[in-house]
């Protein structure tokens, strides 16, 4: 028995519990079980954190911002509700449990193998003396999930499938914080896909640290998106980030084919210049990853691409960051999400020479993000005139409706209809830049072409 004495538990009290989730869609994937499991258990969701008997930080420890987020949500929370159970869990909470143990307030400190096994570790929400720190080792086998993801809300739903990296990367801590690559079991994957589609969702996004690594037995992961494809119900499945040399071919091929797997590619690329790429231990160069992407535009036609992008790695010259710019111009991206090196401790990136300045970092940053907007307004402005299949998921303060394109553009149309979950045709009309920044397309329904049920 450990020190939680954990088991099976019911509470005989309605208790309300709140949840916080920091960093990717995986540990948005994995918030959705927990909802699961602690509804199973009689809690009541909600978000409101004064209110909240036991409150979640499902953390994040990707960059050294990101921890000094975590820090500050939970003391605000103990400030708000001081006399809420607070659990800390996964990425932050493996890495670094001394550092959350020193932050007055918390209960729980649960690490990336037991966080999914969270209600059973907490039998009821009651404060602790001490925080309770339940970190172990974490696991290498073939895994399943106990529960089914909750999204109340969401006309998509996350679903994970893989675990862990084996890359190692120089910058990069996932390795310590999420483990070695592992993959979940391929029925199991199944069997929540369909229990899903039962609930509701039209759309399921595979997700995982290095998903194209997947492997149970002889099923890939193009295997388990064949299998999903034929769910009755399910009306579109979307690849979240996946790296670019796992890439199976036959992805790409039913990328082009499929009426279901979406035409978008996440293929992150860190850097522009071969050299950079290289310290960085990435497993492509600069002209390997532009011939793939330039492929994948021939072969899937209207294809959306995103992409990561980090400035200011060591050693990032002036010329290595124009091949950089270069590079992110001369592809049709949609989506690139920037990042500034963050030195994060226990990588090899931390004590590399030739450390780039942070004012620097600062204005690569910026000149980076405008050529990020750039490139999607070009390919948001590339869209006027099609017409797109969109899911659409609610109803926008300009009293229009708004949903995802296969091809992931945000489309906006007018109608008095009710469009909530349903997929419809649009034609697109033009595009409108919101007051604070956003993008998204403007269409009308195409009722002849309509996939709405």
């Amino acid at each position: 028995m450990s020190p939680a004495g954990w088991f099976l538990y019911t509470p005989t009290t309605m208790y309300k519990i709140a949840f916080d989730t920091f960093g990717c869609r995986l540990n948005q994937a994995e918030t959705a079980t927990l909802h699961d499991q602690f509804m199973a258990r009689g809690y009541v969701v909600t978000e409101n954190a004064a209110e909240a008997d036991l409150y979640v930080v499902n953390t994040c420890t990707l960059t050294s911002q990101a921890t000094a987020k975590c820090r500050r949500r939970i003391r605000s929370v103990v400030r708000r509700n001081p006399d809420a159970c607070i659990a800390a869990i996964g990425c932050y909470a493996q890495t670094d449990a001394e550092a959350l143990s020193n932050i007055a307030g918390i209960d729980y400190i649960v690490g990336t193998e037991d966080k999914l096994r969270l209600a059973e570790i907490i039998p009821e929400p009651v404060k602790l003396t001490t925080p309770l720190v339940v970190r172990n080792p974490v696991a290498k086998s073939t895994f399943t999930i106990d529960g089914t993801g909750h999204y109340p809300t969401n006309t998509r739903a996350n679903i994970k499938v893989q675990e862990g990296c084996d890359f190692v990367c120089a910058f990069c801590i996932i390795p310590r914080s999420r483990g070695r690559a592992r993959s979940r079991e391929f029925g199991d994957i199944i069997r929540e896909a369909r229990e899903l589609v039962a609930a509701g969702h039209r759309e399921l996004i595979v997700t995982g640290v290095n998903m194209g690594t997947y492997r149970d037995g002889s099923n890939t992961l193009t295997d388990a998106l064949v299998a999903m494809s034929d769910i009755d119900g399910l009306d579109r499945i979307r690849l979240s980030s996946i790296e670019p040399t796992t890439i199976d071919e036959r992805i790409i091929e039913m990328m082009g084919s499929s009426d279901k797997l979406c035409p978008y590619l996440h293929v992150p690329v860190q850097s522009g210049d071969s050299e950079v790429l290289g310290r960085m231990r990435r497993k492509y160069d600069a002209d390997a990853y532009r011939a793939f992407m330039e492929m994948v535009v021939e072969r899937v036609p209207g294809v959306g691409l995103g992409t990561d992008i980090m400035v200011g790695f060591p050693g990032e010259t002036d010329a290595a960051f124009e091949n950089s710019c270069e590079l992110i111009a001369s592809l049709p991206f949609t989506h690139v999400h920037v990042f500034s090196f963050s030195a994060r401790p226990r990588t090899s990136a931390y004590e590399m020479p030739d450390q780039i300045p942070p004012e620097l970092i600062r204005e690569r940053s910026e000149r980076m993000h405008r050529i990020a907007e750039m490139k999607k307004t070009d390919f948001y402005a590339a869209q006027e005139g099609r017409t797109l299949r969109v899911l659409f998921e609610e109803r926008a303060s300009d009293g229009g409706y708004v949903g995802f394109s296969d091809n992931y553009v945000k489309v906006n149309v007018r109608t008095d209809r009710e469009l909530n979950n349903r997929l419809e045709s649009a034609l697109i009309k033009g595009l409108v830049r919101t007051p604070d920044g956003g993008l998204y397309a403007t269409g009308t329904l195409e009722p002849e072409y309509s996939h709405g049920v």
